[in-house]
């Protein structure tokens, strides 16, 4: 090989290497940049984790933590109401910064999204009127018409639960109050639904609706949802959630909005 292609080629390995430190660079960049203000995507349907009040204001246990955390971080925060069954390519588009909603963790979705630590426990249930017997075990779903909110965890879990396939219908509801709604008025047979929104709207409305006990399908662990590349902004918020369960402030939280029922994960409280 003559001097010239020698020098070609050393050009060409110097240019390849400096492109690759230059993408190296940006990438870091990206991922370790904190933003001075962050907007939460949430259904404001989903009462007590985020919803609207009699005064049209956003409120709820997710809502009080994500104030307190953007608080200890030193950032704003904004919540915006978005269609639940689009949440990832509200993430993805950055029309939201993160998803802060009872957002349950589940290999599908880590796909696509970045998920902090656990900070909370549920499980999904089958709920009936509370004057219907007719349904006592997920066997009996079978020939009902069952509503879910749509792209759910109930919705997944019934799916994938050998009861789905003996249902007679399944509906799809845009948030989860419009779904316990038509089971009060006899449109649905049953609800697929967490437990925390369950509890919640049966205190609401007493005698009306009861969880079929032994019908839960598994425990669903809720964490907050980040595009994939934000990993500073996720171990930020991993830090501040760990602080708020070791002193006492989502106790005090978990009080407010859920009682004495609330199954917190405090396994990184240390």
């Amino acid at each position: 090989m003559n001097w010239k292609k020698m020098m070609a080629v050393g050009l060409v390995a110097v240019s390849m290497m400096a492109f690759v430190t230059g993408c190296g660079g940006d990438t870091k960049k990206a991922n370790t940049e904190l933003p001075k203000k962050v907007v939460i995507g949430l259904d404001d349907s989903f009462p007590p984790m985020g919803f609207k009040d009699e005064k049209g204001e956003i409120v709820g246990f997710d809502i009080d933590m994500a104030k307190e955390a953007a608080k200890r971080a030193g950032m704003d925060v904004e919540f915006k109401a978005i269609d639940w069954s689009s949440k990832e390519a509200e993430l993805k588009s950055k029309k939201i910064d993160a998803l802060w909603n009872g957002l349950t963790v589940s290999p599908e979705r880590e796909k696509n999204i970045l998920f902090s630590n656990t900070y909370m426990k549920d499980k999904q249930y089958v709920i009936v009127r509370n004057d219907d017997d007719s349904i006592k075990g997920k066997a009996d779903l079978a020939g009902k018409v069952v509503g879910v909110q749509q792209a759910s965890t109930g919705e997944a879990a019934l799916q994938n639960d050998p009861s789905g396939k003996t249902v007679k219908e399944t509906k799809s509801y845009a948030d989860f109050v419009s779904a316990f709604m038509d089971l009060g008025i006899g449109r649905v047979d049953a609800v697929i639904a967490d437990g925390v929104i369950a509890r919640y709207l049966m205190t609401k409305e007493p005698g009306k609706y009861k969880i079929v006990e032994g019908t839960d399908y598994g425990v669903d662990n809720f964490a907050v949802g980040f595009r994939k590349d934000d990993t500073a902004l996720r171990d930020k918020i991993n830090g501040i959630l760990a602080e708020m369960k070791k002193d006492g402030t989502a106790d005090k939280i978990a009080e407010k909005w859920l009682g004495s029922g609330a199954d917190l994960d405090k396994s990184d409280a240390k």
